[in-house]
């Protein structure tokens, strides 16, 4: 039986142009609670017709409204303002998110305390932001002027919903944008309590702006509106495959921080009980739901058999249940259609590697999207469990020998989103860091974000960073302006010369 929190609603609207309002066309969708997979609200299905309105308020209130030319201070206010309205509610938020996507309890309070630190990390960066200036002394001053893009298209997935929108809205406030947000369609829920927020918080009307829809129409409308010269998307990567192709025309400018399959790499030196605990919260942290997700765990073979040992004892021992219960470690899958996907390649492994954990759906648990941890070992680089990513509690041991194997296993994939190093020779883990494809690599942790630092991936894992001056970078341009401080001499094509001889 599933909790239901109070106050839930039953129609969830876009929001455009400071008004909560329906689809013109009058079309929904139905949304689900992963616990029962009941629909428990419709959502407005955001056409391309909704999509113009909103991009039009939004273009409306950067052309004609304060946002863009008010101090960095004052917008800072405004961000601060947010950060403290999340912080206030952040039980709230938990308890709509955990209903809304099958998030632990436990786990989801923590995204949204890292949503208000997002707005009040962002609201420092851009008090503080200096910008170049250069003197040719005496001849010329050269210095850069930071202008907000315009209207900022941000596309964001399901997974941790409210955090990653916050990682966006951020920045994208911060730099002057005004946004329009098309939230990921299986979890409406708590995307729809921005605006009462920003609102509270003096955001001017048409800053900000709301479209609920599924992908290949809302989102497909927001990516190729003429008035939309930027996209911030999170998600899978052959979504934006097909959102790169979409921005072409325009030449807009992208952010794409898309799947992984992020190696971990356990040398037999490791702090083997560190490296146990780390990898585990790793890949069966937010029910595996996790783009960075440490779902390839390449060991070592002197400690191969003991890691495979212990890592499957703890998987067994992992509490799965109600995820509004503060015991449980993992919940449900956000939806059927997903549990359907994540099976598939539960089913996948049995003929791909040793089944020494989970397999299905866990005992006692018959309804709803629940998959028990997963745990595969003997598992071939070239099988698909290896290669492919899976987005659910399931990872896959792999033994190496070498340090050259390892490197070659870890690389292996068409991914390359974050790679985890576990090792206590210094000069192995600075080699192996440097040589991994991975846009960010950990060593001796798991996940630990610093957001100051650049957030992104390779190959497959996406385009562009975004994390601290990147982010404001992105949706800024940066304009040089040249000063002349005496005279030029420029040759004077086309005078007439007096003297000819």
């Amino acid at each position: 039986m599933s909790h239901v929190p109070d106050g839930l609603p039953q129609r969830i609207q876009h929001h455009i142009g400071g008004q909560l309002v329906d689809g013109i066309s009058g079309r929904t969708f139905d949304v689900l609670d992963p616990v029962s997979n009941r629909p428990y609200a419709t959502s407005a299905a955001g056409q391309a017709e909704d999509v113009d309105r909103a991009v039009a308020a939004a273009r409306t209130a950067f052309t004609d409204g304060p946002w863009p030319t008010m101090a960095p201070r004052a917008r800072a206010r405004v961000l601060n303002r947010i950060a403290d309205a999340v912080e206030a509610q952040d039980a709230r938020l938990a308890e709509l998110e955990t209903f809304d996507t099958g998030l632990p309890i436990t786990q989801a309070l923590g995204q949204a305390q890292r949503a208000a630190e997002n707005f009040r990390f962002f609201a420092d960066l851009v008090v503080a932001q200096s910008d170049d200036a250069y003197q040719v002394p005496g001849r010329q001053l050269n210095y850069v002027h930071r202008r907000p893009v315009g209207v900022a298209g941000l596309i964001t997935p399901w997974n941790t919903p409210f955090m990653l929108e916050s990682w966006k809205l951020a920045p994208a406030l911060a730099a002057g944008c005004t946004v329009v947000l098309k939230p990921a369609e299986f979890t409406p829920l708590s995307a729809s309590l921005w605006a009462q927020i920003f609102s509270d918080a003096g955001l001017p009307e048409g800053v900000f702006n709301l479209v609920n829809g599924i992908g290949e129409e809302a989102g497909d409308a927001l990516v190729k509106h003429p008035d939309v010269p930027l996209i911030s998307f999170t998600g899978e990567s052959t979504t934006g495959q097909t959102i790169f192709g979409n921005c072409a025309a325009g030449l807009k400018g992208m952010s794409m921080e898309l799947g992984g399959k992020s190696p971990a790499i356990v040398f037999a030196d490791a702090d083997l009980d560190a490296a146990l605990d780390s990898t585990l919260f790793g890949v069966f942290s937010l029910n595996g739901e996790r783009c960075t997700a440490g779902s390839r765990i390449i060991v070592e073979r002197p400690i191969y058999d003991e890691f495979c040992s212990r890592f499957a004892e703890r998987a067994r021992a992992i509490v799965v249940g109600d995820p509004h219960d503060p015991a449980t470690e993992v919940g449900p899958l956000v939806h059927p259609d997903h549990f359907a996907k994540v099976m598939s390649y539960v089913e996948l492994g049995r003929s791909e590697g040793r089944l020494l954990a989970g397999g299905g759906r866990p005992d006692g648990l018959e309804t709803g999207n629940y998959v028990a941890p997963t745990v595969f070992a003997d598992v071939a680089p070239d099988a698909r469990i290896f290669q492919e990513e899976i987005f659910g509690p399931v990872v896959a041991l792999t033994p190496f020998d070498t340090d050259a194997e390892a490197l070659a296993l870890a690389n292996g994939v068409k991914y390359g989103l974050a790679a985890y190093v576990w090792t206590t020779n210094l000069q192995r883990a600075h080699t192996f860091a440097q040589s991994v494809d991975a846009g960010m690599v950990w060593l001796n942790s798991h996940n630990v974000r610093d957001l100051r630092t650049p957030f992104g991936g390779v190959k497959a894992s996406g385009l562009g960073q975004e994390g601290g001056y990147r982010s404001l970078d992105f949706y800024t341009h940066q304009q040089a302006i040249h000063v002349s401080l005496g005279p030029v001499h420029t040759a004077r094509f086309g005078a007439v010369a007096k003297d000819r001889t």
